[in-house]
């Protein structure tokens, strides 16, 4: 089988984090989050990274030229030529989305698929409630929620468009999502 290349999207709350490391363990593939690849960048001090680090400092939003350029540099890295990789974060926008299919494309890769782990709304509101953390206001979710929507609707119908989406029932045991998982990449890769 060759190297997967896959997009997971989800509510916040919605298990995204716990399925993604299963993921990258049962297809070898490495987890790269849109966090994780800025951190690096400022750590190592890439010009990319300077020029987020300068953003953030400033207390602003990394800009998609920025973020795109650094996704670039990850994604160019022999590891995930080597075993694919599981984006979680990135894209967050349609203009994100054609970004890394050019990305790619230079790369001769293209997007597997893209899954979207879907849980109702007021059961994602239910977990983040119960994780009890200071941030996790009702209104503060309400507001993130609300976001997430605006900014993803788009997005799932760009995959949608692109051949590329799978939705995954988000709702049960761990396991019994991850089986739903499996299924869909299998199915996909097969």
């Amino acid at each position: 089988m060759s190297a997967i290349r896959l997009v997971i999207l989800g509510r916040q709350g919605s298990g995204k984090g716990t399925q993604s490391l299963r993921i990258s363990e049962a297809y070898g593939c490495i987890h790269v989050s849109t966090g994780d690849m800025l951190r690096a960048a400022v750590a190592d001090g890439t010009k990319l990274g300077r020029q987020a680090s300068a953003v953030m400092e400033a207390g602003g939003l990394v800009g998609d030229e920025i973020i795109n350029g650094i996704v670039a540099e990850r994604l160019a890295k022999p590891d995930i030529a080597d075993h694919g990789v599981l984006l979680d974060g990135f894209p967050r926008t349609a203009d994100q989305a054609d970004a890394l299919e050019r990305i790619l494309g230079e790369l001769g890769q293209s997007i597997t698929m893209a899954i979207n782990l879907d849980v109702p709304v007021e059961e994602v509101t239910e977990r983040m409630m119960a994780r009890g953390r200071s941030d996790d206001t009702e209104e503060a979710i309400r507001r993130r929620l609300r976001l997430y929507e605006e900014q993803t609707a788009p997005l799932l119908q760009w995959f949608e468009a692109h051949g590329l989406l799978e939705t995954v029932d988000g709702l049960g045991t761990e396991a019994e999502v991850f089986d739903r998982l499996v299924s869909v990449i299998d199915a996909r890769t097969g």
